[in-house]
């Protein structure tokens, strides 16, 4: 009888001990994102039994379908363009009006330590699933699905659905997106946290009281299958010249220079007199500019200081951007390279351009890095000329209809 007493308490120790370790238990950011991408969680997390719900499995099985084709039509594509063409990586890489897109920062540049992404997108809050209502991880994922839509389909997201996508769910703002992203491209999430920056351009934690002209974001430390930690950057922020002017944003970036540089899909806003700044920026601190002809105008760039390397073809601007044809840039485009993937804008790869532009090492950053183009060329932003463009070099293309797609998400 003793000795069954005291079994009896040794296992009632154990029971109320390992009760308590399951309390104890905190579901990490890595789970989350696993979760958020359709992928299991760890053994043993909180979040592991949402495998057996049917709108998960739905949802995993989707993405798995959506992110297999994009590996074979975009990604694996781009990473052999890097690795053909990229030679000189830098720790730092600059990714301004990005939106949550992690996925083309890490295939361009997926040696870079450190990623400084930058836009108008609200950060949110730290996910947290166990927070849901019950029943509610349903609606929850169809959120980041109808979310990542366009940038699936066309590889850019598009800012008015935006507005609305991120903000609307139990779930929201950027985070959830930027973690379905390192997930999938096999990334461990070790930490995150929000953070500003005051004027100055110093980190702050959440917690602490911000400044009138903060800037909200977030940090995220990873790792890859090399297990290299790094660190990403998303800045909730407004880039033109009067956000910057107030804000601390290019002063954080400024020690992280020289870095490499991606613009996609950037509204040609850099083509406006508004966004100089952030434009000088870039050309000022970059080593590499990756971009379509949407990022910064050819005739910004000093044809001394800078090597061309074009690659697709130019076909000129959407439509909806009926000002921003640059001949100059076409004339470029006449002895371009070939073009494996589509990207921006004109996403069929037969329609699309990626410039590379590469800084001479002789090159002196400590002067202003906007060009003295050619009168012909020269970009006036104050009287945006209209520059006729040539059917047979611009042809119009009626809207994408849904069999263009390789897929399309089924909301």
């Amino acid at each position: 009888m003793r000795l069954l007493s005291r079994l009896s308490l040794v296992l009632a120790c154990l029971i109320v001990a390992m009760s308590w370790g399951a309390r104890a238990q905190t579901v990490t950011p890595d789970d989350t994102a696993r979760v958020l991408a359709g992928l299991t969680a760890s053994a043993g997390s909180p979040l592991a039994l949402l495998a057996q719900d049917p709108a998960w499995r739905r949802h995993a099985a989707f993405f798995d379908n959506a992110f297999n084709q994009l590996e074979q039509r975009q990604l694996l594509k781009i990473r052999t363009w890097t690795d053909a063409n990229l030679s000189a990586p830098r720790p730092a890489m600059f990714y301004f009006f990005s939106g949550p897109d992690f996925l083309y920062a890490d295939a361009f540049y997926p040696k870079a330590t450190t990623y400084v992404m930058a836009a108008l997108e609200p950060t949110g809050p730290i996910p947290d699933l166990t927070k849901l209502p019950r029943g509610s991880i349903g609606p929850a994922l169809s959120y980041v699905e109808r979310s990542l839509q366009s940038i699936l389909s066309f590889s850019f997201f598009i800012t008015k659905d935006m507005k609305v996508d991120l903000r609307d769910g139990e779930i929201e703002g950027t985070l959830p997106i930027l973690y379905v992203f390192l997930a999938r491209t096999g990334k461990t999430i070790r930490s995150t946290s929000l953070i500003w920056l005051d004027e100055s351009g110093a980190q702050h934690a959440a917690s602490e009281p911000p400044t009138r002209n903060a800037t909200k974001g977030a940090r995220i430390v990873f790792a890859g299958a090399d297990g290299v930690e790094k660190t990403l950057y998303y800045f909730s922020t407004d880039l033109s010249d009067s956000g910057v002017k107030a804000s601390g944003f290019l002063k954080f970036c400024e020690p992280l220079a020289p870095g490499n540089s991606l613009l996609k899909s950037a509204s040609y806003l850099m083509h406006q007199h508004g966004f100089s700044q952030v434009r000088s920026w870039l050309l000022k601190n970059s080593a590499t500019i990756v971009q379509d002809d949407s990022g910064i105008p050819l005739a910004s760039f000093d044809s001394r200081a800078w090597r061309f390397f074009p690659f697709g073809r130019y076909a000129g601007p959407i439509d909806k951007f009926p000002d921003m044809y640059q001949p100059s840039y076409a004339r470029l485009f006449e002895r371009a390279q070939p073009l494996e993937f589509g990207i921006g804008y004109r996403w069929r790869t037969r329609e699309s351009n990626v410039l590379l532009s590469v800084r001479a090492p002789s090159a002196d950053t400590t002067v202003s890095a906007e060009a003295t183009a050619p009168a012909e060329t020269s970009y006036q932003p104050q009287r945006i000329r209209r520059v006729p463009r040539p059917p047979e070099a611009v042809p119009v293309y009626p809207p994408p209809r849904r069999d263009d797609f390789l897929f399309w998400p089924r909301w």
